[in-house]
């Protein structure tokens, strides 16, 4: 019996406010809290919360034989808890549920696994503790963010204990292979690649309410004929695409929530499909073969690359300042001061980069859709001047801490100094009022006889050498 795997992507990035030159170090607020506020809402009554319910009353339904995997980002977790906190305990009900998945990704939303590994590890550790403590199970499943993965990725989510991983099931990856089947990417022991079937997803996210598809409308009966009459190679479907499709993307009065209403019904009244999360086909079946990626894919426009987030000057050159900062950002944080850490995790969100894309910007294509710019020159010049905002704020922090450094070695010697005595302070006094002329050191240290001199002479200059930051 050939399986259905739905997987829904949940997110929201924090937009930034119109942040201009003047504003820089003038401690004006970088997001837009307001905006973010009214969208979250808005999607939550037009998306989360009746999808919820449906899905829910859809597992009931079917014998809690409909089972499907959810991916929520640390963002619109963030964004729930403080504006629509209804919206985690819908996910909440449908987890006690026992037939639905929460996978593991990074809690930013990040590309960081591109640049560095002990950011990526970072983030992805901290939204597993997140899910498992929200939703009761630690992750399994994997999937990067916009489902960017390499041979490198594979392995380290691997090594980060994880058992299966998705992907896009691009043409220039698989060649002539299928997307219905696993397989293990190169260089891994353990993990299980799922891979999106772009086709059939993007029949439901993108092509649905399209009048001039040749397939319109489509009807739950006839989407699951097309997934019985796969062949019997073809072991699973994966319907990977973001959840804000229902209500928000497709809108309500397109049908798409009728659509996905009966579809489960209809798959299972083929009596050729089941339904299965993506641990579960992971436990079940077993790779076909090993899939090299030494370049990352993504499911992002045709090409199915990164050029969505790093296809132009302004992407690359916003992406790459933001990383170096990182250095810096961490060091604070280790310190102590973590406020600018997690203001650069925030940054980190693609969304910021993807904004910038100029791809057929001029002809209003998805990314336009998308952006609350009014171009994407717009969006780097915003996202610029909070980068500059926050670097002067980190230099100057990192300035007081290391003055804070500097100072703390001077003021324990100062408690435990022992005090001269009037014959011993002219010598302490003439030993430091030379400091760096090399021929009066000489000469105070060749003239005492006495070896009872010679300890004091030595400890002035030991804490002279000591004293510098």
């Amino acid at each position: 019996m050939r399986s259905v795997v739905f997987y829904f992507q949940v997110h929201q990035p924090w937009r930034l406010r119109h942040f201009t030159f003047f504003d820089i170090g003038a401690g004006q607020e970088w997001f837009d809290d307001a905006e973010n506020a009214r969208i979250v809402r808005r999607v939550a009554q037009k998306c989360y919360l009746p999808m919820n319910r449906q899905m829910l009353e859809c597992i009931k339904a079917s014998g809690k034989r409909f089972r499907i995997a959810y991916s929520i980002s640390g963002a619109a977790l963030d964004q729930f808890e403080r504006w629509v906190p209804e919206v985690i305990e819908s996910f909440q009900a449908l987890a006690k549920t026992g037939c639905v998945e929460f996978l593991g990704e990074t809690s930013h939303h990040s590309l960081s696994a591109l640049v560095s590994l002990e950011e990526f590890d970072r983030q992805v550790l901290a939204q597993a503790a997140r899910i498992e403590k929200l939703f009761g199970r630690r992750p399994t499943t994997f999937r990067n963010t916009e489902l960017v993965i390499t041979n490198e990725i594979a392995r380290r989510a691997e090594e980060l204990g994880f058992t299966a991983i998705l992907g896009e099931g691009a043409d220039q990856l698989l060649g002539w292979r299928s997307p219905h089947r696993v397989y293990r990417p190169e260089g891994c022991e353990r993990i299980k690649l799922l891979l999106r079937s772009y086709k059939y997803s993007d029949d439901i996210a993108f092509r649905f309410s399209n009048k001039e598809w040749p397939e319109y409308p489509l009807s739950p009966e006839r989407f699951a004929g097309w997934l019985a009459a796969l062949g019997t190679r073809e072991r699973f479907v994966g319907l990977f695409m973001d959840y804000e499709t229902f209500g928000e993307h497709q809108w309500e009065e397109t049908g798409i929530f009728r659509f996905m209403q009966k579809l489960p019904a209809a798959c299972l009244a083929t009596g050729a499909l089941q339904f299965r999360t993506p641990s579960e086909i992971a436990t079940e079946l077993d790779p076909v073969a090993r899939l090299d990626i030494p370049r990352p894919t993504s499911w992002a426009d045709a090409e199915r690359d990164l050029t969505a987030w790093l296809g132009n000057p302004m992407q690359k050159a916003a992406h790459e300042a933001l990383y170096g900062l990182l250095p810096a950002v961490r060091r604070l944080a280790e310190a102590g001061d973590d406020g600018p850490y997690a203001k650069w995790q925030r940054l980190s969100t693609s969304d910021h980069v993807y904004y910038m894309c100029t791809k057929w910007f001029s002809d209003g294509d998805v990314h336009k859709y998308f952006s609350p710019y009014a171009t994407p020159h717009d969006a780097f010049i915003s996202f610029m001047n909070v980068f500059d905002d926050l670097s002067r704020d980190v230099r100057a922090r990192l300035a007081a801490l290391s003055s804070s450094d500097g100072d703390r070695p001077r003021e324990r010697r100062s408690q435990t100094r022992r005090k001269p005595t009037s014959g011993e302070a002219g010598d302490s006094t003439r030993e430091r009022k030379p400091r760096g002329k090399r021929k009066p050191r000489r000469a105070k240290a060749a003239a005492p006889k006495s070896s009872a001199k010679k300890p004091r002479s030595a400890k002035p200059k030991a804490r002279r050498r000591t004293a510098k930051p």
